[in-house]
């Protein structure tokens, strides 16, 4: 593991008829701050599912192979969380409430055909977690993703054979923003730090402890190798 292992950290583009996304502005101002552990790249992505030219994952599968990081982090805005989540666990299902950004609304399908049902992190969420309270911000662990893009970008990432740790965090949306569609929301300011400590805690778990990574990248394989010798066991019976 290098002494400064690298995270990618993504965000995503304004949808549903917001003119902003907070975790472009957060990226922004990450970019600006000093990082206590291991190095940092950002990338923006579209807010458009599949894996057509123009979608997120196109664009983002090349990066993951051209910088090969240590760990991925995707940040996503949610409408309804009223503190930072750090979610454990993506689902293989595509079921959107609104159209992406490409005017595309898949309903009941599955991210990856014949994959399995779930795939859990392999971030240190707990830790980051208490990194990001310590900063003195609001933060909880999440069993739920969603069925929009935020989750299938999150099980995508989590499928790609090459990446020993991957997840996503939920940030709330923007005091502007509920002020106009209602529901909870996070001052930018008290967002960014809240991330900031969390992405410095997972690299200094990189730095000092890869073996945590890798066993969760095993016993998620396990799992994944468990539930695909069951399906052929039922299909020859």
């Amino acid at each position: 593991m290098p002494s400064r292992p690298l995270i990618l950290v993504t965000s995503f583009e304004p949808f549903g008829g917001s003119t902003v996304n907070p975790t472009m502005l957060i990226s922004d101002l990450l970019e600006k701050t000093p990082c206590i552990c291991g190095t940092r790249a950002y990338l923006t992505l579209p807010v458009i599912g599949g894996v057509e030219p123009a979608s997120a994952w196109s664009i983002l599968e090349p990066a993951l192979d051209a910088l090969r990081p240590e760990a991925v982090i995707a940040l996503g805005e949610s409408g309804k969380a009223d503190s930072i989540h750090f979610e454990r666990v993506a689902i293989n299902l595509r079921d959107s409430r609104i159209a992406d950004n490409a005017g595309a609304q898949v309903i009941d399908t599955p991210v990856i055909d014949g994959d399995v049902a779930a795939r859990f992190t392999t971030l240190p969420v707990r830790e980051m977690l208490e990194a990001c309270r310590a900063a003195e911000v609001a933060g909880t662990l999440s069993l739920s993703a969603g069925s929009f893009l935020c989750n299938e970008l999150m099980y995508r990432l989590l499928a790609h054979s090459s990446l020993g740790a991957a997840g996503f965090i939920h940030v709330p949306q923007l005091p502007e923003q509920a002020r106009t569609r209602g529901g909870p929301s996070m001052d930018i300011e008290s967002a960014t730090r809240g991330i900031h400590a969390a992405l410095d805690a997972c690299a200094a778990i990189l730095r000092s402890n890869p073996m945590r990574m890798n066993a969760g990248t095993q016993l998620l394989d396990h799992h994944a190798h468990s539930d695909q010798d069951q399906r052929a066991r039922k299909a020859s019976s």
